[in-house]
């Protein structure tokens, strides 16, 4: 058995200090210096799930980025959120599939247990599970009969787990709150954001694009509330501000409470959020380029508390993933590593200085890495200037 990260996250409750610098538009000062790759690990692209089924007949027989659909089991890809276990694996949600609605029927979402070998730069799947209703608990028609869910039913984007073991889900297509427990199977209704509406809800006029729902869902350090952060603006909010929304487990409900956070652009999007401790939250911020287009892709400490009263949350950068210093040239990367790719929807903390980043790499469509190459799984550690403390 590999050796465990060396993982010791404390309560984060202490205030920040941070050296000076200068400010982006939207980012207050105050922020990390220039963050370094400790580790770095892959799974290739074309990583299935042995004796599974076929996929991806709804993307043609032409090839995408060298590989060629559909495919004869299902693939081991689009890592839309992340859990962290205690013996140095993690769990993974894949998204819905293709990246629609109309190609993901064949899609069967899980969630997949991920074991990293820094040491060899390479990733083992351990296992994981699929998600299913079985107690009929989605009200609208399945795509399957067995009740299996595939990226037709649902479009899960975030991830986190109570301390009972079961798995909370932010998805795109309500958006909505799924509870599973820790086989898979769900546990209750999907639970809709009051006033907000999907082009792929039918109940209630779409007020938020299509797949801009719940991209971050993180647990409260007590345990009792989840904080859902919408990855796009509702209509009629301000452009570039997204509404992150208490919930309730204790009450199954939303409490009311919101915040905003605000995009440095209204053409970014987020990625992830994990809770620092009650007040905090990291945040990805990104652009839409890949590859050489590629300028935006960093992650923000966000403040519920406003100290300065702007009515958004206070941002202090964590670190920019296109300028990280890698002075032992890690993964056999030159001195300056970039993560250059479109979806980064993976933040977790392992010490109050480190944290784990992966990708999303949208199989097979995504080529930030190298252009005409489907985008492996990566999955690196950063080193932070200062303290989360």
């Amino acid at each position: 058995m590999r050796k465990p990260l060396a993982i010791g996250l404390s309560v984060l409750a202490f205030a920040l200090a941070a050296a000076p610098s200068s400010a982006a538009p939207g980012e207050k000062r105050g922020g990390f210096g220039r963050a370094t790759l400790t580790q770095f690990a892959a799974l290739p692209a074309e990583t299935y799930l042995p004796a599974s089924e076929p996929s991806g007949a709804a993307l043609g027989t032409a090839p995408i980025n060298g590989i060629t659909p559909p495919f004869a089991d299902q693939p081991i890809q689009g890592f839309s959120g992340l859990v962290r276990n205690s013996d140095g694996t993690f769990d993974v949600l894949s998204d819905n599939g293709y990246g629609t609605k109309a190609n993901s029927a064949d899609f069967a979402l899980r969630i997949n247990r991920l074991g990293p070998d820094f040491a060899r730069g390479t990733i083992d799947v351990l296992g994981g599970i699929t998600l299913t209703d079985p107690a009929k608990h989605i009200p609208f028609a399945l795509t399957r009969p067995d009740r299996v869910l595939t990226g037709a039913d649902l479009d899960p984007e975030s991830i986190t787990r109570g301390a009972d073991g079961t798995y909370w889900l932010g998805d795109e297509f309500g958006p909505y709150l799924l509870h599973f427990d820790r086989a898979g199977r769900l546990l209750a209704p999907p639970v809709a954001l009051p006033g907000v509406f999907a082009p792929e809800n039918p109940a209630g006029t779409p007020n938020l694009p299509s797949s801009k729902g719940f991209e971050g869902l993180t647990l409260s350090p007590d345990g009792r509330t989840l904080n859902a952060l919408l990855e796009g603006t509702v209509a009629g909010d301000q452009p570039g501000s997204l509404r992150l929304n208490e919930f309730s487990l204790d009450d199954n409900r939303y409490t009311g409470k919101r915040w905003i956070y605000q995009l440095d652009s209204p053409d970014h999007a987020i990625g992830d959020a994990v809770a620092v401790d009650r007040n905090r939250l990291l945040v990805i911020e990104r652009d839409s380029g890949q590859g050489a287009t590629a300028k935006v892709k960093k992650i923000y400490l966000a403040d519920k508390r406003d100290r300065d009263h702007d009515g958004n949350l206070d941002k202090t950068l964590v670190a920019d993933l296109m300028n990280i210093a890698n002075p032992r040239r890690v993964g056999g990367f030159g001195e300056t590593f970039t993560f250059p790719f479109i979806t980064i929807e993976d933040v977790v903390i392992l010490d109050d200085r480190t944290l784990g980043v992966l990708n999303d790499n949208n199989f097979p469509s995504s080529s930030g890495r190298t252009p005409g190459k489907a985008d492996n799984n990566e999955f690196i550690t950063i080193k932070l200037t200062d303290s989360l403390r």
